[in-house]
């Protein structure tokens, strides 16, 4: 990512504003904003200058009833520290770090001033009551936002900050409000203000009007109003809005637990989509050559060492880098597969144990090959922008990006190799082979050159699994060693070869295991999965879903 990329994702980070606003933090044409005059803009903006804090809080007040859209970039500046004035004419610029020095803006006109050094310029400072006015004034300007995300995060600000004059500005918000979310918000602040009402039916409308809420701010106030103090009095003094509230608090743990249910779910989707990239590839491998792969967690690891150099070689590209990553550690780990499979595994067919130790042999030296080039250290993979952050569907619930791409690149790898196998020269090869070798050996099927290619894409896909992976956790000679017992166990769980069993496998094990994890932890819980397995095989032992010819045979 380029400076200037980095610079415009941190300064979204604290409160997005209008687009007006941040080309003028950014330091890019912008123009005039408002109907507010330049002169009367420029005066209000001079008294920054001053040295005392409660004359800057007078003047952050004067700039904020002007209205004027630029106050917001100024504000932000401000917080942030980057609002200085220059020593030479003190006048107030809007500042931004660069190489050379400090690139200077007018926040009047958004005109760009040059770059100046640090020595020409003093930062206007603040302290902590005025970073608590910047941030309210912010979000009572923030309020006539086109952008609902905006208006939203300023409605939050003010609850946290809620005054009287706050109150006042969201009701009138409320009156012009269209979007759902951000009219939900600003009902939810008021009735939390009218909590404190010395009128007992206000207090009761605002009790019934946060019950569908799952707020933790409400929550608190609710669950304040209803606890006993030491002196035995309670929070609320009338019996009957106590008990108001203690209904809505119950409406509240309901929904609490059903959010607790939907992400406790949604993470066991997500470890089922990592085990079955994990296990798709060793799925088709075992199903077809019967082969025993050890090594098969090392070439997970490979793939996520692909994409730690992928980032090397791209520092100035990491939204990029990724996509370019997942072809690269397909091809570099399917090569390694087909090496092993050359050079080893073709001799030693019909001979399962041997494969188990060969390929065990194989995962040590890989290990010990990555220790010697990236030393045993473990690297750190970076996250694109673009996989950052979380889909917030409440505030009880917030699905993260990476885990819901992983969850999604999953299915799409999964529904990809099934198009190979079932619409593809090498996918009919290999089913043959699969059902019956001997016989399609007769019918002139290169047996061995299928075995090579099976391999090949199974390791492939094993890459593209460390790929996913290394979005995940960090990137180690001991990756793959985590996660080769648990793919065996979805793939005899699923059903040795067969690919909807493998993704039912993996997606049952990943959610179940998740459900159990809270009340038995982590390792407990890998046993109680793991004996569930031993059970379930004495029973099905060829697993969920048999495979059919010459595997089902063997």
């Amino acid at each position: 990512m380029t400076s200037p990329d980095r610079e415009r994702t941190a300064l979204m980070g604290l409160l997005r504003a209008p687009l007006l606003v941040w080309l003028m933090v950014l330091g890019l044409p912008a123009g005039a904003g408002g109907d507010v005059p330049d002169e009367a803009f420029a005066a209000a903006l001079k008294a920054l200058e001053v040295r005392s804090f409660a004359s800057k809080g007078e003047a952050i007040a004067s700039l904020e009833r002007l209205g004027d859209p630029r106050a917001l970039g100024v504000f932000e500046a401000m917080l942030r520290g980057r609002l200085y004035y220059r020593k030479a004419d003190k006048r107030v610029v809007l500042t931004q770090v660069v190489e050379d020095g400090y690139r200077i803006v007018d926040p009047v006109s958004g005109t760009e001033l040059g770059v100046v050094s640090k020595r020409a310029l003093r930062k206007i400072g603040i302290n902590n009551t005025l970073r608590r006015r910047l941030r309210a004034a912010i979000a009572r300007l923030s309020l006539d936002s086109e952008d609902p995300g905006v208006r939203l995060a300023a409605v939050q600000e003010l609850l946290a900050n809620m005054t009287p004059e706050a109150a006042a500005l969201l009701r009138e918000a409320e009156g012009r409000e269209r979007d759902r979310r951000v009219a939900g918000a600003i009902r939810i602040a008021l009735a939390l203000n009218a909590l404190d009402s010395t009128d007992k039916s206000v207090r009761l409308r605002a009790v019934r009007t946060l019950k569908g809420s799952v707020d933790p701010t409400v929550r608190n106030r609710l669950t304040a109003l209803i606890t006993q103090r030491d002196d035995g009095a309670y929070g609320e003094p009338d019996p009957e809005v106590r008990a108001e509230a203690a209904r809505a608090l119950r409406v509240m743990d309901s929904k609490l637990q059903l959010y607790r249910f939907a992400e406790t779910a949604f993470f066991g989707l997500s470890l089922g989509s990592v085990l079955l990239l994990a296990a798709i590839g060793l799925a088709i491998t075992f199903g077809v050559m019967g082969v025993i792969n050890m090594a098969h967690g090392e070439l997970i690891m490979l793939g996520a060492y692909t994409t730690y150099v992928v980032q090397l070689l791209m520092p100035n590209h990491i939204d990029l880098s990724l996509l370019v990553a997942v072809p690269a550690a397909f091809l570099i780990s399917g090569a390694f597969g087909v090496a092993i499979e050359r050079g080893v595994i073709r001799f030693l067919y019909g001979r399962p144990l041997e494969t188990l130790l060969a390929t065990f042999g194989i995962s040590l030296i890989l290990q010990q090959l990555v220790r010697s080039v990236f030393s045993p250290l473990n690297r750190a993979v970076s996250t694109p922008s673009w996989m950052e952050g979380s889909l917030e569907l409440s505030r009880a619930l917030s699905l993260t990006y990476n885990r819901l791409y992983i969850v999604i690149f999953s299915l799409v790898v999964f529904f990809a190799l099934l198009l190979i196998l079932k619409r593809t020269s090498l996918g009919l090869q290999v089913r043959a082979v699969a059902q019956n070798r001997p016989m399609a050996k007769a019918m002139g099927i290169r047996t061995d050159w299928v075995d090579a290619m099976t391999f090949g894409l199974g390791s492939g896909i094993a890459g593209v699994a460390g790929v996913a992976l290394s979005q995940l956790t960090n990137v180690g000679p001991n990756l793959g060693q985590a996660y080769i017992i648990d793919s065996f166990m979805v793939v005899v769980f699923g059903g040795v070869g067969n690919l909807w069993g493998t993704l039912l496998g993996a997606l049952t094990l990943g959610v179940a295991t998740k459900f159990i994890e809270p009340h038995a932890g982590a390792v407990l819980a890998k046993i109680l999965i793991l004996v569930f397995i031993i059970i379930f095989i004495q029973k099905r032992p060829r697993g969920l879903f048999p495979q059919k010819g010459r595997g089902s045979e063997s």
